[in-house]
């Protein structure tokens, strides 16, 4: 069994929809840090996405052993909506954003992923890393971090839509068994 310990990244401070895009992460709050690093398994390693805001992230829990970094816990990719607000797009495509958000599931943004696209490499991503330690530290983004707590919750897409996911938080899982430890702890 293995117990996965979901770091949200840092904050980015972008007012658009970001997926793919690689911004940084603002990792200037240290005493937030700390209380993260003091909250984590001491000998857990850790694991990030490739994207900067990730890595950084990561770095900043201190030194520990690390995978190499996953591609697949990237954010879901926005395609056309990448780096865009909500209001611009609703603007051009009211149904299909609204969908989007609303009936997560098959609906794609032209050119990007749909929930299922998000949840099945997030899926598969865990599936191969449990087991690799007792405890694991994944510093992942809002969407990774969702699909695995539908996962684990047994939730419907809509239902793991409903949890927040604030930056530099800890949601905690195992998913054999199945079981939800912690949503959004902020330590």
């Amino acid at each position: 069994m293995t117990r996965f310990w979901l770091v949200r990244h840092g904050p980015t401070h972008a007012k658009a929809m970001i997926g793919w895009t690689d911004l940084p992460a603002d990792l200037s709050d240290t005493a937030a840090l700390a209380r993260l690093r003091a909250h984590l398994p001491a000998d857990a390693p850790v694991i990030s996405s490739d994207l900067s805001r990730a890595v950084a992230t990561a770095d900043a829990l201190g030194p520990r052993r690390r995978l190499p970094q996953d591609p697949a816990l990237r954010e879901i990719h926005f395609g056309q909506w990448e780096r865009r607000g909500f209001a611009d797009v609703e603007a051009e495509t009211p149904d299909l954003i609204r969908a989007f958000w609303d009936t997560p599931g098959d609906i794609r943004p032209p050119g990007g992923e749909s929930w299922n696209d998000l949840s099945t490499r997030t899926w598969a991503a865990l599936d191969r890393l449990h087991g690799q330690a007792p405890d694991l530290i994944v510093v992942a983004h809002f969407g990774p971090i969702l699909a695995a707590l539908q996962r684990a919750g047994g939730l419907s897409a809509t239902q793991a839509f409903g949890h927040r996911i604030d930056t530099l938080s800890v949601t905690c899982l195992t998913l054999d068994p199945p079981q939800v430890h912690a949503v959004n702890h902020r330590p």
